[in-house]
């Protein structure tokens, strides 16, 4: 067994996700209680970045290179580090940033690692709920330290579904006509904002599924395998392998009939 799935060296991991989390997002959010001064936008007018998510990326990634020089390091807001020591850090430090702009509350800080077997370690943590997600691989998922399990749903009619829709305004448009193709055979649908935020929901039974697509590595390195430790399973829409190109995260049950609604919905006639 590698030293990367010994317990212990993954729980050395796990806090310092947490306390990076945990201090980054709070001082974020104490800034943006303040009041912003730099906001700019990124690949298209609705894709925002302030100063926060660069000072809390900043933060965070100066704080595990220190503590963990050898390790490799991928940040949303540009960071870069190649590693030796077969560990690589995924950093997204405010998912979420328009709920930020606009002072709502549903942005997190999500950091996780992974090894060669894939991720290892998750944090989530939601600064104005003072939430905080986490799980190790193999030990189960946690709210706050109280274990959570994704709900048992097995009748999609029943499902309270969560999305996310593009930065580019004619994928909006695709998308949100695709949901009024199926929105009469689930529940109901919801659009918060936060693709971590959302995964971890439903990991804690908030919601039953949440799919998107054309997302980041850092939007679901850290959350995937929370939901996956809570049981909910993750995988495309098709139910191949997950990708941020295509992510679908549901209670186990309607996977293969949330898969359905979805693709059967996805024709452009």
């Amino acid at each position: 067994m590698s030293k990367s799935n010994d317990p212990p060296f993954a729980n050395e991991l796990l806090e310092i996700c947490k306390t990076l989390a945990m201090t980054g997002g709070k001082n974020a959010l104490a800034g943006r209680l303040a009041g912003l001064t730099q906001v700019e936008t990124k690949s298209t007018s609705t894709d925002m970045v302030t100063e926060f998510d660069r000072a809390t990326e900043k933060y965070i990634v100066g704080e595990i290179r220190s503590r963990r020089p050898k390790d490799a390091i991928i940040g949303e807001e540009g960071a870069s580090f190649s590693g030796t020591s077969g560990i690589t850090w995924c950093i997204d430090p405010i998912d979420g940033t328009t709920n930020f702009l606009y002072a709502l509350p549903g942005w997190s800080v999500s950091i996780g690692c992974s090894d060669d077997n894939g991720p290892l370690v998750g944090a989530v943590y939601i600064p104005a709920l003072d939430e905080m997600f986490h799980a190790v691989r193999g030990q189960g998922a946690f709210l706050n330290n109280n274990q959570i399990f994704c709900n048992t749903t097995s009748d999609v009619s029943k499902a309270l579904v969560c999305t996310g829709f593009s930065y580019s305004p004619e994928q909006r448009t695709i998308q949100s006509k695709r949901m009024a193709k199926f929105i009469h055979q689930v529940r109901d649908i919801r659009r918060f904002g936060a693709a971590s935020i959302d995964i971890c929901f439903v990991a804690c039974g908030r919601l039953d599924a949440y799919f998107e697509e054309n997302l980041y590595q850092w939007d679901i390195a850290a959350a995937e395998l929370i939901a996956i430790e809570s049981g909910a399973k993750s995988g495309n829409f098709s139910g191949g392998k997950s990708s941020p190109k295509e992510f679908m995260v549901t209670c186990p049950e309607i996977f293969s009939q949330l898969s359905q609604l979805v693709i059967s919905s996805s024709s452009t006639d």
